[in-house]
């Protein structure tokens, strides 16, 4: 729940031999939540990271892992890809702006996998660099826009 980057994420089933193994150690570790999703095989292809502003879609890239992992995020090995917002995408968006914009969460980095939301980061949205070098929109300049209005 508070790492990022990918970290303790694992594909498990409850026949998996090491099961009880991992539990044992989030338990002897730390008091945080587990956080458990069901296994969406479209993660294969990416997941999506849109960025929001203000409760507004702004952009996205598709980011891809790489063979043999779940975890498409770019700290461990996934590659981005230009990507375009989705009907979908947008049906998510609008159905959360809502509470976005009454928790003052200003600036949040939300991923998609196939068509579910998975993810709603606020400490660390990131992509804002990839998203200016794959589609040329300046996100931070967005955030500063809506910043002044």
């Amino acid at each position: 729940m508070y790492g990022n980057g990918g970290e303790s994420v694992f594909l498990l089933e409850k026949k998996d031999k090491n099961f009880n193994q991992i539990v044992e150690n989030f338990l002897n570790k730390s008091s945080e939540p587990f956080i458990l999703q069901k296994f969406i095989p479209e993660i294969k292809k990416g997941d999506k990271r849109v960025l929001i502003v203000n409760g507004n879609p702004v952009a996205a890239v598709q980011r891809i892992p790489k063979n043999n992992d779940i975890r498409s995020n770019i700290h461990v090995g996934g590659t981005v890809v230009k990507t375009k917002l989705t009907k979908n995408d947008l049906k998510i968006c609008d159905a959360i702006k809502e509470e976005l914009i009454k928790n003052k969460l200003f600036f949040v980095g939300i991923d998609i996998i196939g068509n579910y939301l998975t993810e709603i980061n606020v400490t660390s949205p990131t992509c804002i660099q990839e998203i200016k070098k794959l589609s040329k929109i300046d996100v931070s300049r967005k955030i500063w826009d809506e910043l002044l209005l």
